[in-house]
Parts: structure tokens; C-alpha cells; sequence
């Protein structure tokens, strides 16, 4: 399966089980305040064995073509750790996950699970936005000698800030599917109107701003 239908294939599997919703009269609040018509929660498709299937083996294959076999794959916390575990299963791999914050008791830990210096791993995420928490994560396991060789993901909003802050950190990334192809199938699939596509464009030109006058 090439880029482009694999791509298809996991924004129609999105939609499908609800994980992705679409909104443009009825737009969702983010935490950060913006206003936004699509919301995206990857950790509903954990509940589906199909979905979760194929998009365990999707990434394994988006892995193995970008960055080559890792030493080690490592979830970030909470969203990517449990899709993370099933990769690393999948690769025979040796998996850990990165905290959004060190423990505050015991040994502190900021990455959980053993791994060593010097070992080469690919990050998984299930939702890149602005890239901020993705790169926190690389940043602390680059710190503690992992080499990273690039993050994966499921799907991305494909917002500016997130690409040039990845171009700025020197991290490759890779996804299964994109806020563009989205668009594209569920048009195809009517569950859009083609009315609706100038304001969900024009959402992801400056997402901080949409709606606001």
C-alpha cells in the first residue's frame, strides 16, 4: 500500500469509529482556549481490535520504510503508550514510555522502563498538534543518551509551528494520515457537505485566530 492510501485508508478507519470528529457549525473548545471543528481522541480506536490491528501494523510499516529497525521504541505518555507497547510486541522490540513529567517520588523517573545509552529509538506519538509535548519528550530521552531516530504517528492537524519546530530540533517525523487527507475522504464519504470545506481550511491556516473576530 502506498503513502497515499494508507493515509486514506486510516481517515476512513478515524471517522468510522469516531475517533476523529468534525464540527464546523458546532466547533469544539480546546483546552488552550482556540476554537476548533474537528476533535481527535486516537485512544478510541484501542476499543476496536480491527482498527487497533491495522493501525499497529500500519505504523510498524511506516517505521520500517522511514527510519529503519530501532533498538527500542518509546511511547509518550498517556495517548501513545499503549499503541506504543503493541508495536514494540509486534517488532519484537524492547519498549519504554516518556512522562509528561518525572515522578515525584521513588526513584523520579521521567522515562519508565529499562533502556541503555547509546541505543537508537523511534518515538511514537498518537496525535501530533503543535509538536510541543513530541519534542519535550525527545529532547529528555536525547539527554539521557538515547539516540533518537525519528517519531511516528497517527495522525497530524499539519499545523506550521509543529513542522518548524521539528525542522528546528533536527527530528524527523512520519504519519499514517494528515488534517488534509482527512478532509479529502470525508468529503468523499458525505461526511462533509463541500460547503463546509472553506471553513475547515481556513481553520487550519491559524487555528489561534478562526472564529474570532
Amino acid at each position: 500500500m502506498n503513502d497515499k492510501d494508507r493515509a486514506l485508508k486510516i481517515a476512513e478507519l478515524l471517522l468510522q469509529v469516531k475517533a476523529i470528529k468534525l464540527q464546523p457549525n458546532d466547533p469544539f473548545t480546546w483546552a488552550s482556549g482556540w476554537n476548533s471543528p474537528i476533535y481527535c481522541d486516537n485512544r478510541i480506536t484501542l476499543s476496536h481490535p480491527t482498527v487497533r490491528t491495522h493501525i499497529r501494523q500500519s505504523l510498524v510499516e511506516l517505521i520500517n520504510e522511514k527510519f529503519g529497525t530501532p533498538d527500542l521504541i518509546v511511547g509518550v505518555a498517556t495517548g501513545a503508550i499503549a499503541i506504543g507497547a503493541l508495536i514494540a510486541q509486534e517488532m519484537g522490540l524492547p519498549f519504554v514510555y516518556v512522562r509528561s513529567a518525572a515522578k515525584g517520588h521513588g526513584r523520579k523517573n521521567l522515562i519508565e522502563g529499562y533502556y541503555e545509552k547509546g541505543q537508537k529509538a523511534v518515538v511514537i506519538e498518537d496525535l501530533i498538534s503543535t509538536g510541543g509535548s513530541s519534542l519535550k519528550a525527545v529532547e529528555s530521552l536525547r539527554e539521557s543518551g538515547i539516540e533518537v531516530k525519528g517519531l511516528a504517528a497517527i495522525f497530524t492537524y499539519g499545523f506550521g509551528e509543529s513542522q518548524a519546530r521539528f525542522n528546528k530540533a533536527e527530528c524527523a517525523y512520519a504519519t499514517l494520515t494528515d488534517y488534509t487527507t482527512l478532509l479529502e475522504k470525508a468529503l468523499d464519504s458525505n461526511y462533509i457537505k463541500k460547503d463546509n470545506l472553506h471553513l475547515l481550511r481556513e481553520w487550519s491556516r491559524d487555528p489561534s485566530k478562526w472564529l474570532k473576530s
